[in-house]
């Protein structure tokens, strides 16, 4: 099993809390013959009457090393290799990259993580690891 980050638990009380239902904790896919990706949740929302919900993948991050960009050079690896994988495995799913609201407000501002996210398109879920609280929803 891989290591979780560190704000796992403060990422999935915020989907809770947003009334969304954990599906997958967590969410382990195959790839081929040999491959394997292990996305950290998935969950799901049913929406008034519809019958089959709104269904999303979570790869959560918490930036906490001292080079942001090489987080984020990990964080932009997983993403793009998790999101091929859902496009076989579970195409209605979709995958965000959970960061915390500290490296949002900061590093997430500056160009070069900016166009990589708009290049990528990147779908971001902003969340305050004190308070466990998902704090915005970027797509």
């Amino acid at each position: 099993m891989a290591a979780r980050d560190k704000f796992h638990e403060a990422v999935k009380q915020g989907l809770i809390k947003e009334k969304w239902v954990i599906t997958h904790d967590p969410l382990n896919l195959k790839f081929g013959e040999y491959d394997q990706v292990q996305i950290d949740l998935a969950a799901e929302r049913v929406l008034g009457a519809q019958k089959d919900g709104e269904k999303i993948a979570v790869e959560i991050k918490s930036f906490l090393n001292d080079s942001a960009i090489v987080d984020f050079h990990t964080a932009l690896g997983q993403f793009l290799n998790y999101r091929l994988v859902l496009e076989k495995n579970e195409p209605q799913r979709i995958l965000f990259l959970a960061v915390p609201v500290y490296a949002y407000d900061s590093f997430f501002q500056r160009e070069l993580p900016k166009a990589i996210i708009r290049q990528y398109g990147l779908k971001l879920i902003v969340y305050d690891p004190e308070e466990e609280v998902i704090t915005q929803w970027i797509n």
